[in-house]
């Protein structure tokens, strides 16, 4: 398999993945954790896991998310608060219909809610 590497300051190392990835869900799509109540608008994608492996070992063996697969940095909410998720493709669901993520830093990176998904600002584009 062809691969290539890039940085990633989360885990504070060069990260090993395919050249090629099939992300799900893009930038500005607005999704649901499969297992928990929370839901968030993706901001960033990593093609695979690309975060500490602290991270990795606290969530339970059992639930653990394989890393080869896409990951998603999330402006997330719940009921009770607003925080960033890092989150596996395998654990999230579109869920753009039940309108738009209340974060106080959506307005920060994307400008209107349409058709069920957020436009990042241009001037967030390269």
């Amino acid at each position: 398999m062809d691969r290539a590497s890039f940085f990633s300051p989360q885990a504070g190392k060069h990260v090993d993945a395919p050249r090629r990835a099939q992300a799900r869900f893009g930038i500005g799509d607005v999704v649901r954790h499969r297992v928990y109540d929370f839901r968030g608008v993706v901001f960033d994608i990593d093609p695979v896991f690309a975060n500490s492996e602290e991270w990795y070992e606290s969530i339970p063996k059992e639930v653990r998310p394989h890393r080869e697969q896409p990951f998603y940095h999330l402006l997330a909410e719940n009921g009770d608060s607003s925080y960033v998720a890092y989150v596996s493709q395998q654990n999230l669901l579109a869920d753009g219909e039940a309108g738009p993520v209340d974060h106080p830093s959506v307005d920060e990176l994307f400008e209107d809610f349409l058709n069920g998904r957020y436009r990042l600002r241009r001037s967030m584009t390269h």
